[in-house]
């Protein structure tokens, strides 16, 4: 068992991070967030709001300082995010130096790899309408920049992917078709299948119906049982059905903070 001791820091206006829609109420938070989440502090996450924060809120006027001066020195912005950990005390220098490491590996990759690895971190995070912004930079660069027809079938279906999380299931059918285009999946296939039973209006075009077997309708029907009998079981359920054994007072209580808590995450989903 272990202890971590925070600094009790008077924050009377928390920092929010974009990134990851979240309140930021210490330095501790703040170490953590840059820490675990390189992918969404390297561009441009110090900036004037973050400063100040560390400034008054923090209290902390000495970094602040010395993390303007690194700026107007054109200080690389990996290094001045290693400066806020250190001087911060919340990891040690070996922790510090990996994360050092791990900025500097995503900065060697090519940017069509970078961008899908940052794509595909917001998605995971849950941050849809952030990752369909950042699979399309991908789509968008020119020919010639390590994008082959496979790797450009893996963004048409993790942007399809992103879309259909989205409810937009036109766009995410249309990018699942080009998906299939370059390289004939018989999985993309069954995601169209998919998009088709729950959009009824959806116009999927012929050849693709065409090449929709009854074996993969077959499939794609096991696993939406398979989908529905995951979701009886989800936390946000169970969360809800505590929720209505509670006395009214408390039901009223916690209703409103369960709704505080959706209407953030569709914040999230849709931002």
């Amino acid at each position: 068992m272990s202890l971590i001791l925070c600094r009790q820091e008077p924050v009377k206006h928390p920092y929010y991070f974009e990134g990851l829609g979240v309140r930021l109420f210490s330095s501790q938070e703040l170490c953590y967030a840059i820490y675990n989440n390189p992918l969404l502090v390297m561009e441009d996450f110090v900036d004037s709001s973050l400063i100040e924060f560390i400034r008054e809120d923090l209290d902390m006027a000495f970094l602040a300082q010395k993390l303007v001066k690194l700026q107007q020195s054109g200080e690389d912005g990996d290094e001045i995010l290693a400066v806020i950990l250190h001087e911060c005390d919340y990891y040690h220098a070996a922790e510090v130096n990996r994360f050092k490491q791990k900025l500097a590996a995503y900065r060697r990759m090519p940017e069509a790899e970078f961008l899908k690895e940052r794509a595909d971190f917001l998605f995971s995070r849950k941050q849809y309408g952030k990752a369909v912004s950042e699979y399309q930079k991908i789509l968008d660069l020119p020919k010639g920049s390590h994008v082959n027809d496979g790797f450009r079938a893996k963004i048409y279906n993790n942007l399809g992917a992103s879309y259909a999380r989205l409810f937009m299931t036109e766009k995410a059918c249309k990018a699942y078709e080009k998906s299939f285009d370059l390289v004939k999946n018989n999985e993309v296939l069954k995601k169209i299948y998919h998009l088709s039973q729950w959009n009824s209006g959806l116009a999927v075009h012929e050849r693709f119906q065409a090449l929709i077997t009854e074996e993969m309708k077959q499939e794609a029907e096991q696993e939406r049982l398979r989908a529905e009998e995951l979701a009886g079981e989800a936390d946000s359920l169970l969360e809800l059905e505590k929720l209505f054994q509670k006395d009214p007072i408390k039901r009223f209580q916690g209703a409103g903070e369960l709704v505080q808590k959706w209407k953030q995450e569709y914040r999230n989903i849709m931002s």
